[in-house]
Order: structure tokens, then C-alpha cells, then sequence
């Protein structure tokens, strides 16, 4: 019998709901062409692609080892792409960003080549099994430590680009729901974090739950912050009230 914890459920379930916000990324990049908006949209990309993985080999009872090596790639990876659209996000010049897109890819074609040639621990692909990176060996080996190189850096990205949007954005009003929606990236940022050395270190119990309700959580944060135009709105209309109703329209924010 299958354990509850590893059941394929729940990473579908978190696949659904990456998809969902790919689409929206997509839709909104399309039309603004913002960096930021397409590091989002890999990186949940990633995030979906991992689940789907996920959901499959639980259904399947079988974790296919070229499959689980590009799965421990996209997960461990996708943080780092979430934390390089935060940067884009915060920075002023797009110089920085780019140094960490780089970054990025770099460590993506060592870490791909890594686990290409590594000698998969088989006792560690059993069906039913939640395995997070152990099938790559110790947590110090090569190339699992690879891992570290996103989820440090992205994590503390996520984190602080959450912290800095909450402060700047909560003293005001019009703009709260901004500090709000932070506060759900921030929470959400954090358990993924916390899900993800959880498993390095091998504790993977309860590893899909914390993946689907993180989804849920960044998925809500994103949503609500990805916009400026009810900010607008309510500040237009509170100049509108203070200098009558011939002020003229508030223009569409990004």
C-alpha cells in the first residue's frame, strides 16, 4: 500500500496549479515583456514539469532513472529562476539580473552533465517512495550539492525581495494588498525552502503536501502583486475626491 505522504495526488495537484500561473505569466509577459515575468514563468515551469514527474512515477510505481535525473535537475533548479525574476523585479538596472541569469544557466549544464554521470543509488528509486536527491548519493556529493547553488541564493532572493516589497508597500493604504501578497510569497518561499532541506538531509515525509500547499500559497501571493492597477485606481480616486470630479483618469499601471 502506498503511504499517503507519497501518493500521486498530490504533485498533481501542484502541476495543475503551476500550469495555471505559466498560463497567466504568459499571458502577462506577452504583453509587457517584462524580465522578471518570464524568470517567473520557467521557474513554475520547472515547478510543473517536477510535479508531473512526480505524479507519474508515484502512479506508475516506477521511477524511471533518465526521467529522475531531469526531475532532480527542474526541482532543485526552478527556485533559483523564481529568485532571478525577484531581482530583475527590485533592481533598477537589468545589469544584475543578467549576471545571475547566467549564473543560472551555467550551474544548470554542470549540475544536468553531474547527474548524467553519476551512478544512481537504485535501493533509493523504490515506487512509493518519496526520494528527493538521496538516489544521487550523500547530500555533500556531487552532484547533489549542485542544489545548494540555487536553492541558497533563489530562497534568499524570494525571501528578501518579499521583506523589501512589504516594507515599502505597508505604510500605504492604497498599496497594503501589495505588502499582503508578499506576505504569501514570503510564507510560501519558505516552505519550499524548508521542504527542500528537509529532503536533502532525508526526511521526505510530508515532502508533495508542503510542494502542492506552497504552490497554493505562491500562486495566491503572485497574483495579488502582479499588478498596480488597483493601487492606481485608489489613489486616483482619492485625488479625484480631493480635487473633484474633473480630474482627469489614472492611466493603466503595470
Amino acid at each position: 500500500m502506498v503511504d499517503i505522504w507519497s501518493s500521486w495526488v498530490w504533485p498533481l495537484a501542484t502541476a495543475a496549479l503551476g500550469f495555471v500561473y505559466v498560463a497567466l505569466l504568459l499571458s502577462q509577459y506577452s504583453k509587457r515583456r517584462k524580465p522578471h515575468q518570464l524568470m517567473w514563468t520557467i521557474g513554475f515551469l520547472f515547478y510543473g514539469v517536477a510535479a508531473v514527474m512526480e505524479a507519474v512515477s508515484e502512479y506508475t510505481q516506477h521511477w524511471d532513472p533518465t526521467v529522475y535525473r531531469i526531475y532532480i535537475v527542474l526541482a532543485a533548479c526552478l527556485v533559483g529562476f523564481l529568485g532571478n525574476g525577484t531581482l530583475y523585479l527590485i533592481t533598477r538596472k537589468r545589469l544584475w539580473g543578467n549576471l545571475y541569469l547566467l549564473f543560472n544557466l551555467a550551474c544548470v549544464a554542470v549540475f544536468l552533465w553531474g547527474t548524467f554521470h553519476a551512478q544512481l543509488d537504485a535501493a533509493r528509486l523504490i515506487p512509493g517512495i518519496t526520494v528527493g536527491g538521496q538516489a544521487l548519493g550523500p547530500a555533500s556529493s556531487f552532484p547533489r550539492i549542485m542544489s545548494l547553488v540555487f536553492n541558497i541564493p533563489g530562497s534568499l532572493l524570494l525571501l528578501g525581495g518579499s521583506a523589501w516589497s512589504i516594507a515599502k508597500f505597508w505604510p500605504r493604504r492604497e498599496y497594503r494588498y501589495r505588502a499582503w501578497a508578499n506576505v504569501l510569497i514570503f510564507v510560501g518561499a519558505l516552505l519550499i525552502a524548508g521542504a527542500g532541506s528537509m529532503a536533502r538531509i532525508g526526511t521526505t515525509v510530508g515532502l508533495y503536501p508542503a510542494e502542492m500547499f506552497a504552490s497554493a500559497v505562491l500562486l495566491a501571493g503572485f497574483l495579488m502583486a502582479s499588478t498596480l492597477e488597483r493601487g492606481a485606481r485608489a489613489v486616483h480616486a482619492e485625488h479625484a475626491e480631493a480635487v473633484g470630479d474633473d480630474a482627469p483618469e489614472a492611466p493603466p499601471a503595470e
